[in-house]
C-alpha cells in the first residue's frame, strides 16, 4: 500500500491552540480502527517532533466521522516533566483539485 499525507491539528494545555502537523501513513489507515491512526500520529510526535522526550499517551475518548473523514481524540500526553491534556483531530490531507 502507498503512503499518503495526514494532517493533525492539536490543542494542548501547555502550548494552547492550533498546532498543525503533517505525517505519512498508509492510505488505508483511516479505514482501520481509530486507535491505529492515533498511534501512528503519536509515533510521529515521539520520533520526529519530540525525539528526546520519549512520550507516552492515554486516550480518554476517540471518535471517527466517516463522512468528514476525521478522527477526534482527547487524552493526556505523558512527558518527563508532567502530563498535558490534549485534543487532536486527524484526517487525510486534502489536495487541491487539478484543472
Amino acid at each position: 500500500m502507498a503512503d499518503i499525507t495526514y494532517v493533525a491539528q492539536m490543542v494542548d494545555a501547555a502550548d494552547g491552540p492550533d498546532a498543525t502537523y503533517e505525517f505519512q501513513a498508509d492510505e488505508t489507515m483511516f479505514e482501520r480502527p481509530r486507535a491505529e491512526l492515533i498511534a501512528c500520529f503519536m509515533d510521529y510526535v515521539d520520533h520526529v517532533e519530540l525525539p528526546r522526550e520519549d512520550i507516552g499517551y492515554e486516550i480518554y475518548s476517540a471518535f471517527k466521522n466517516r463522512d468528514l473523514r476525521v478522527v477526534t481524540a482527547m487524552g493526556t500526553l505523558r512527558l518527563r516533566h508532567g502530563d498535558i491534556p490534549f485534543m487532536v483531530m486527524i484526517s487525510p490531507k486534502k489536495t487541491p483539485l487539478s484543472s
